[in-house]
């Protein structure tokens, strides 16, 4: 396929004032949104790829910003806490930063990588609503053969970004009875965005429905790289700790709005202990525990996000992942789920216990936090984490390989 591409100076790093003033744009106009009603981030996606944070990731040499995970991360707790749908609309394209740098010495990848500086988003699409268990590379949408090329057809659930992307990552079944992926535009014919996302949170990651009706796939768009079904990788524990650390930037703003209600609090209770609510210690006492789990999901995250350094640079030096690196990467990732939920969803309902019965008014939007939380959490079941985990460390039994796609 044809690919174009743009000169581009190096992504603003971390702090500076190019990035904290798109940030404070983005919080801004999630603000309006929500006093206007349902809209998509489209200011926000529009100043992603204006200043290229699809790009953070690959090497400056290359064009890009040069991050560490631990900086990405950072990033994303920044996004989240101005508004958590914009970090997980990039989730997908970051984990495909990630395949693209572990190949780039290979010939075939390296227009990609060009099209990532040039500020390209890359979705995904793989997950059905099927009888097919998650896992099981089973999948209903198929390639068949169409003279050179191929025909896509199938439908996709859970394609969060894919409304928002230039190009879709899809998995599907190919003719010969593998399962692999294909590349294509997002806006090619036949390729329809549902918009059909209606989850208690999230909203606006276009988490919905995309469709593909008799596509035309070219042959180099099949199969661009290997796929990564059960092989460890860089990315694959990213995407789940990219969860966290939405969660954690959700939890920096549940503190703020937490200060926001007292601050702007003139009416006491009988049996307060304060005439005013900014000076009642019990208040306080509240506003500085959500603080402190805030902290704690934030200083987690970035540890975890050390683990994926090592196993990164690893595989981006050799080409190849290293399962012991890959392995600590995922347990700490696991390790953060499981520490984080019930903190984080305590800390979204105690957010009630400083604003009074005025607070849960729908104006006033606070259920968001918990709302989003809950369907942050919901990937992937804690359960199963935490058992995996016990197992581990009872019995010495390896994590289980991840065999989905993102």
């Amino acid at each position: 396929m044809t690919t174009t591409t743009t000169t581009a100076t190096r992504p603003p790093r971390w702090g500076a004032p190019e990035l904290h003033d798109a940030i404070e744009e983005i919080a801004a106009d999630a603000r309006r949104r929500r006093v206007d009603g349902p809209g998509r981030p489209d200011r926000a996606i529009a100043l992603v790829r204006e200043l290229r944070l699809g790009a953070v990731r690959v090497p400056t040499g290359l064009g890009g910003g040069g991050y560490r995970k631990r900086d990405l991360f950072t990033l994303v707790i920044g996004l989240a806490e101005a508004d958590p749908d914009v970090p997980h609309i990039l989730r997908v394209h970051w984990s495909f930063v990630e395949e693209r740098l572990r190949l780039r010495a290979a010939e075939s990848d390296r227009p990609w990588l060009s099209e990532i500086v040039a500020g390209r988003l890359f979705g995904g699409a793989s997950s059905e609503l099927s009888n097919h268990n998650i896992g099981s590379r089973t999948y209903d949408t198929a390639l068949t053969r169409d003279g050179g090329g191929f025909r896509l057809n199938g439908r996709k659930f859970y394609s969060t970004g894919s409304l928002y992307s230039d190009y879709l990552n899809v998995l599907a079944a190919h003719p010969d009875g593998e399962v692999g992926t294909v590349l294509v535009p997002a806006d090619r014919a036949g390729v329809i965005h549902a918009d059909d996302w209606d989850g208690i949170g999230q909203r606006e990651t276009g988490s919905g429905t995309t469709v593909f009706d008799n596509v035309r796939v070219e042959a180099d768009e099949v199969n661009q790289f290997p796929p990564r079904l059960g092989e460890g990788s860089p990315g694959q524990s990213q995407p789940q700790l990219l969860l966290h650390a939405i969660a954690a930037g959700i939890l920096r703003a549940v503190t703020a709005d937490a200060a926001e209600l007292v601050r702007g609090r003139t009416r006491s209770y009988t049996w307060a202990t304060a005439e005013q609510p900014r000076h009642d210690p019990q208040l306080l006492q509240v506003i500085g525990s959500l603080s402190a789990a805030a902290f704690v999901a934030e200083a987690t995250v970035l540890a975890a996000a050390d683990a994926q350094d090592r196993a990164a640079a690893f595989a981006f030096e050799h080409h190849v992942a290293d399962p012991t690196l890959e392995h600590e990467a995922s347990l700490l990732a696991a390790k953060t789920k499981v520490g984080l939920e019930d903190l984080a969803l305590r800390a979204a309902s105690d957010l009630y216990a400083v604003g009074g019965a005025s607070a849960t008014r729908a104006s006033t939007h606070l259920d968001r936090h918990w709302r989003n939380l809950r369907t942050l959490f919901s990937h992937n079941p804690t359960v199963y984490k935490a058992r995996a985990i016990g197992d581990l460390v009872t019995n010495g039994t390896e994590l289980p390989r991840n065999v989905g796609f993102f």
